[in-house]
């Protein structure tokens, strides 16, 4: 089989799950760090397609976990965004590089504080020394994205709660030089407000 069939098929099996046919094209050479024309691996390929043991076999196997593909998504960060814990807690297990960032610019917590997954953030904060203040591209923390960017309800109150135990610094300024705290006050979300408020911001 030529190599460019072998990694198209490689990719293929990766996309289907299929354990047995991963392992046969390793097993025959295949660069297991491969990519399709979008730049995406074999282990990116089976996270986005929900196969977390065909991910698990390919960290076993020694594939690049850190490999980010044309949108700068990697497993780590594909998790994050979509709230996949049990992606992110196996892609912390196998040493995930937390620093590196999404195509706006943010680490793995910013879209997690974003969409609202909580489990997420909570693993995050608990088990890595991420970046609670990092700033993305648009001049927002994790924090303020938590603020501006979803309902303000009880979910999003308890990840904000959760970015200021862990370090979140509640004085740190949009682009515009908006604090969390007027920001809140914009939206009307008054639970928000008083939760900054006992942080200590201003």
């Amino acid at each position: 089989m030529l190599k460019t069939d072998l990694t198209q098929t490689f990719l293929e099996a990766a996309a289907k799950g299929d354990l047995e046919e991963l392992k046969k094209h390793l097993e025959q050479g295949v660069d297991i760090n491969s990519t399709n024309k979008q730049k995406q691996t074999a282990i990116l390929i089976a996270a986005l397609n929900n196969h977390h043991t065909a991910v698990k076999f390919l960290v076993d196997a020694g594939a690049d976990i850190n490999v980010q593909d044309q949108t700068c998504l990697n497993p780590f960060l594909y998790g994050c965004i979509k709230g996949d814990v049990e992606l992110v807690k196996l892609m912390i297990r196998a040493g995930a590089d937390v620093e590196l960032v999404t195509r706006f610019g943010g680490v793995g917590i910013t879209p997690a504080s974003e969409k609202g997954h909580i489990e997420v953030v909570r693993e995050l904060v608990s088990t890595t020394d991420i970046n609670v203040n990092h700033t993305n591209y648009c001049g927002w923390t994790p924090l303020i994205e938590a603020i501006i960017l979803n309902d303000g309800g009880e979910i999003q109150q308890a990840i904000i709660k959760l970015l200021l135990e862990h370090g979140a610094d509640p004085q740190m300024v949009d682009q515009y030089g908006i604090t969390p705290l007027e920001l809140a006050r914009r939206k009307g979300y008054t639970e928000i407000e008083k939760i900054l408020l006992e942080a200590g911001a201003v």
